[in-house]
Parts: structure tokens; sequence; C-alpha cells
């Protein structure tokens, strides 16, 4: 691409949001973040790469374990002082740095509060992925093999930890179309999304 964007990608549990995302990704010809976000935020803080996966798009009730530990291994082996706990905005924090870092050039960054935290730029297309709940959790069974006895309730839990984290972290509601510069129903497939998200991105 001639001109940088950086798009980050929303989306519901099941949706499609990180099939879209990396196929975007690779049609535009830039790069894709998902969990590789992750890695990023553990290499630039020094921390052991568990302690975010722990804590990934989590609220704040559900990071307790990740921020309560304080020693050698969740700090890449380093010594720690039990009293030198990391706090949920400020594992958060560090996640965001390593997200600016990585908008330096072109990408697709799909969760984990992107979308916020890049929301000064200019260069920025913020999208987000949605579906019927029907089709997620038939969708989610399938891609995922997932097993549950109510698989809609299973998507709908998975949709609720995703929108604890964002709302928490955020000043935005989850899933808000007023919030994202394209909201797309997976729907009518995938080719369909990136089709339509390309034509977006690169009118942007």
């Amino acid at each position: 691409m001639d001109n940088k964007i950086i798009v980050t990608v929303g989306r519901q549990f099941g949706s499609g949001g990180r099939e879209i995302g990396k196929r975007l990704a690779k049609a535009l010809g830039i790069a894709y973040y998902d969990s590789e976000l992750i890695t990023e935020a553990a290499r630039q803080s020094g921390l052991c790469e568990e302690v975010f996966q722990k804590a990934d798009e989590q609220a704040a009730s559900g990071l307790s374990y990740a921020f309560t530990m304080g020693f050698a291994n969740f700090m890449g082996g380093a010594y720690t002082p039990y009293n030198m706990v990391l706090s949920n905005d400020g594992l958060f924090q560090l996640q965001s740095d390593a997200i600016r870092k990585l908008a330096e050039q072109s990408c697709v960054m799909v969760g984990r509060c992107a979308d916020y935290v890049l929301r000064e730029r200019k260069d920025l297309l913020n999208v987000f992925i949605h579906a019927p709940l029907s089709f997620r959790a038939e969708r989610a069974q399938r891609v995922y093999e997932k097993q549950a006895n109510n698989m809609e309730e299973f998507v709908r839990k998975k949709d609720k930890k995703r929108a604890s984290f964002y709302n928490y972290f955020s000043q935005n509601k989850w899933g808000d179309a007023r919030h994202y510069h394209l909201a797309i129903s997976s729907v009518y497939g995938v080719d369909f999304a990136v089709e339509v998200l390309k034509h977006a991105a690169l009118s942007f």
C-alpha cells in the first residue's frame, strides 16, 4: 500500500473476525497481529508471555490470577519482589504500548481494544464483525470443534467476556456501531467481508 493504514477488527465470538482480519491483511499486503500482540507486549516489557495470556481479553474480575503473581515464573526468570504487583491497568498499559509500537507500520490488529488505544490516529479504520447468534454458534462448533451442551449459551458467555474487557478499559461500549467506521455481518461470507473491507481500506 502506498498510504499507511491501520485496521482494527472488533468481533463477536464465532463471527469469523479473526479469519477475516488475517485474509484482509494478506489482501492488502500488510502485517497481521492477533495473539502476536501478546508476544510483542511480553518482549517489550520483559515479562513472561504467560502473564499476558492469562489476562488476554479478560475484564478486571478475571485478571486476579495474573495480577497477583509477582515472582520469577511470571517475570521471565527475573527476580521480582512480592510487593511489585502489576495492576490490571498496568498490564493493559504494557499491551497498549506494544500496540502503539506495532502501529508505526500498516497492519491489521484484532481485538484487545486496539481501536480505543489508537483512537487519536488519523490513519485508523475501525471495523466490527458480527452475525446472528445461531450462525455464530454453528460456526464455532464447526470451525473450533467446540462441544457444549448449549452452544448458543457458550457463545454468549464468550461475548460477555469480550464486552466486559472492552467496556472496562475503554470509554466506549463494545459492539456499538457508533464507535466504528464500518460494521459488517459475516453471514454474507468471508470473501465478501474481505472485499468490502479492502475497498474501504484503500479508499480511506
